[in-house]
């Protein structure tokens, strides 16, 4: 699992290794990451990386695939968010590792697995998405891009994967209490806990859901937004609140 070091990806940790999941956590901070694998119950392999490194992230692979064999699920669940604003030039740069790390992030930390999984006949492939991938919010081009590319991205490697035994799971949470919303300047329906998110999303995993929407009110939400034409969206969302400008931590 990547992004481990913090937020979802920690609660999730948390989660599986309580129940005796042998567990492969990835994630930039190798302090962090190495002392959240000393305090977790199990068999627990830390995994320093940048997922926005593919080359990095191959090599966790070998690493993990040698210590405990191809993985029955892997999460790619790391992912960063900053406000952009197309008209600054100092905004490409976080455009470009907004989209390196959430959506090509993605695609490498599944890469070294596909095949393997494809020839065992079995194993999860999960992407966490978000809910910000269903339409364009302001302020926050980089992301909702990002998210929208995981979102088509899954779906193609879920109809690519029909039949050989692999599934793939889009996870599309809503507002999650973690240091990544803590910044946010407005207010955030439905936020939940990163345990109890975590608890939802596992479950989801369980069932081998296609698309599940964490909280299920997001869901509807998300179904609305999706409805609503596009003059009446432009209006009602050109003032939303907007995430801070800066660059991804």
């Amino acid at each position: 699992m990547t992004g481990a070091s913090s937020g979802l990806g920690m609660a999730l940790a948390r989660h599986y290794a309580a129940l005796g999941v042998r567990l492969g956590l990835v994630a930039r901070r190798a302090e962090v990451l190495d002392e959240l694998a000393r305090e977790l119950p199990g068999e627990v392999l830390a995994l320093p990386a940048d997922c926005g490194d593919p080359a990095a992230l191959r090599a966790v692979a070998e690493r993990f695939t040698a210590a405990f064999g191809v993985p029955d699920v892997v999460i790619a669940n790391a992912g960063v968010s900053v406000g952009t604003l197309t008209e600054h030039v100092a905004d490409l740069e976080a455009f470009e590792r907004v989209l390196r790390t959430n959506l090509l992030g993605m695609v490498a930390t599944f890469q070294p697995f596909v095949a393997p999984m494809r020839a065992r006949g079995s194993g999860r492939l999960v992407g966490i998405a978000s809910v910000a991938g269903i339409r364009g919010l302001p302020g926050a081009g980089a992301y909702c891009a990002s998210k929208a590319g995981t979102i088509s991205y899954l779906e193609s490697l879920r109809v690519e994967l029909h039949g050989s035994g692999v599934r793939v799971v889009t996870v599309a949470p809503g507002y999650i209490a973690t240091p990544m919303t803590a910044v946010n300047p407005y207010p955030m329906p439905f936020l939940l806990p990163a345990d109890e998110a975590a608890r939802r999303v596992a479950a989801a995993v369980d069932a081998g859901r296609r698309w599940v929407v964490v909280p299920w009110q997001m869901g509807i939400v998300a179904r609305l937004l999706r409805l609503l034409p596009r003059v009446l969206f432009d209006t009602l969302f050109a003032r939303a609140g907007r995430k801070p400008r800066g660059l991804p931590l």
